[in-house]
């Protein structure tokens, strides 16, 4: 695990028979000023709404386009992306055109929104754009922000941001004006949020770390589905899969549903031939993944501590029960799911994220598998269906070198791409990523190396071309990959004929600190392209840069003395962009930026 230093029928298929053509073509801390913000009312762990503010915007329409030809939050492949159409899998509720439902947008993670009609390159700059609000919550957030649009609630429609904090709280607040919708607390009685036992990994209280999934499709006013981690009087550790009503913050589903596990094996904290999850030794960091009637949560260790495993856990969206469990280094040691905050991906029917440090069997079964079922340090294709197992997987020839010096590929976080062509005219099926040793690996997700002690039988490696390693992960937009690995430029390699560019074709002049930058892209199609990247820091910064050419620097949150600050980063942040508004996580809450009135 990375360590601190290294809707009409016709009408609508119509729009979406357009939109699919076009989607998918191969080229495919610190506080601040202004704004309202809602005071917490309601007793801890209450579900009754409180606090409710002036309503919110108006309803947009409910057709949109998907994010990539990956599934959406709760769907099946080809259904809507968050700011698509469609619906979840075994839902009715058509997605509002520009939701937020999952961590950087969509399943396959590219962090696209594809329909931001407010923001342009003409209008995103220091006289007309900068900071309108800051949203004060109870503790870090430390999760993305997801955006629901024109929500009934509270007596009223608004267009909501839901926020969680370490401080175990979840806020449903007014994403135009900040009021306070509802507020309540994961915690139980007599609990507090977990301590971080004195490293700075997640720090100073670990509660609810990952970024939460929405459906809203599910429940009488759609679901929230979230991961909380908490500590009792008795110093027992607690982690908590938690479905909230999305209208009242009421529990759903007799929740919620206490994390315990078991899997066959020897490895680290194992008893007569099993292994045993123990709360206390993880922490739940990467994003929540939905696919479609299935939550999946993937475990990091607790300040990389104790006998710790890789675990992978399946939870029903309909009753919250856990279906399936999986853990990639039963016969070892390590193997975590970090990912710096990053969710899994997936392509709707797989799901794809890159393994920490740990035990990695170089014996190998006929079919290419490790003996002993050891994945550390792997990135890993897994099946959904019928039960979490491992599809297939691919492990750098020197993986067990790179795991002994912590040189884990598992700091980043997997993309899948849109289905690309190549230059014989066959459809290539991608996903991508990189971690601690800069290397850039491209796999066909069809067929993903495996291991080979000799060379890397992978469908494309970039090497050199970046620098300080990726804790975070790239995003995808008009056929170009955008990277921001640590004190380097932000940088982006060309998508041609289902290769990447060997080198950059465009990079930013200016660098980013650790950890580097996990960027997001705001567009209206492919047309009036923004790519957003926060900066780390003591007095961290929101950036605005041209995608075709990164040296354009549209905007800098620093640039105007401090009437757009916000305060110290938050080190694994990734901008929001729905609406016309861009959300940054902070310390103590969630700066808000838009076009300034007058």
């Amino acid at each position: 695990m990375p360590s601190l230093h290294t809707p009409h029928r016709f009408f609508l298929l119509s729009v979406l028979i357009v939109l699919s053509a076009f989607l998918f073509a191969d080229c495919g801390g610190g506080g601040g000023g202004g704004g309202d913000s809602g005071t917490t009312s309601g007793a801890a762990g209450s579900g009754g709404a409180s606090g409710a503010g002036a309503t919110g915007g108006g309803s947009g329409s409910a057709s949109g386009s998907g994010s990539t030809g990956s599934a959406g939050s709760g769907g099946a492949a080809g259904s809507a992306g968050s700011g698509g159409a469609g619906t979840s899998s075994g839902g009715t509720a058509m997605a509002a055109r520009h939701d937020v439902l999952t961590y950087h947008n969509d399943i396959g993670r590219t962090g696209q929104t594809l329909n931001e009609t407010i923001l342009t390159p003409a209008n995103v700059n220091a006289t007309s754009f900068g900071k309108v609000g800051f949203f004060t919550v109870d503790g870090k957030v430390d999760a993305q922000p997801l955006f629901v649009e024109a929500l009934a609630i509270a007596g009223g429609t608004h267009n909501v941001l839901v926020v969680v904090t370490e401080h175990d709280s979840v806020y449903a607040l007014d994403a135009d004006s900040g009021a306070q919708l509802w507020q309540v607390s994961t915690l139980g009685s007599g609990e507090t949020p977990s301590d971080d036992r004195g490293c700075g990994q997640i720090t100073k209280e670990i509660g609810i770390t990952s970024t939460p999934v929405i459906d809203r499709s599910r429940g009488a006013h759609g679901t929230i589905y979230l991961v909380a981690m908490s500590k009792d009087t008795n110093g027992g550790y607690h982690q908590r899969v938690h479905a909230l009503d999305l209208a009242s913050g009421a529990e759903l589903l007799n929740g919620p549903t206490e994390v315990s596990a078991t899997y066959p094996g020897s490895g680290s904290n194992s008893f007569n031939g099993s292994v045993l999850f123990a709360p206390s030794l993880y922490a739940e960091r990467a994003a929540l993944l939905q696919i479609g009637g299935v939550i999946y949560t993937t475990w990091t260790s607790h300040c990389d501590a104790g006998a710790y495993t890789g675990w992978i856990m399946a939870y029903s969206a309909d009753t919250l029960q856990q279906t399936s469990v999986l853990n990639v280094t039963p016969n070892g040691a390590g193997g975590a799911i970090w990912m710096s905050g990053a969710g899994p991906a997936s392509d709707g029917s797989s799901i794809y994220l890159l393994g920490g440090n740990g035990t990695f069997d170089t014996s190998l079964t006929a079919s290419g598998f490790p003996a002993q079922g050891n994945f550390g340090n792997s990135y890993l294709k897994l099946r959904a269906a019928g039960g979490l197992a491992v599809a297939d997987y691919f492990a750098m020839s020197n993986t067990v070198a790179e795991s002994n010096a912590d040189e884990d590929l598992g700091s980043g976080g997997a993309i899948v791409l849109p289905d690309v062509t190549d230059a014989n005219g066959a459809v290539q099926h991608l996903t991508l990523g990189t971690g601690k040793d800069d290397i850039i690996y491209v796999l066909n997700r069809d067929s993903m190396g495996k291991f080979n002690a000799a060379s890397n039988n992978i469908y494309q490696e970039i090497q050199g071309t970046l620098r300080g390693g990726e804790f975070g992960m790239p995003a995808y937009f008009n056929g170009r990959i955008y990277f921001g690995s640590v004190g380097d430029n932000l940088k982006a390699f060309t998508v041609t004929n289902a290769r990447l560019s060997t080198a950059p074709t465009t990079q930013t002049t200016m660098t980013f600190a650790y950890p580097g930058t996990t960027p997001s892209i705001s567009a209206n199609g492919s047309a009036n392209g923004i790519v957003w990247a926060a900066e780390n820091g003591t007095i961290a910064a929101l950036h605005a840069f041209d995608p075709a050419n990164l040296a354009v620097e549209l905007y800098n949150s620093n640039r105007k003395g401090t009437r757009d600050q916000f305060g110290a980063g938050n080190k694994f942040i990734t901008p929001m962009i729905a609406n016309g508004k861009v959300y940054v996580g902070t310390t103590n809450g969630v700066a808000v930026f838009g076009l300034l009135k007058g």
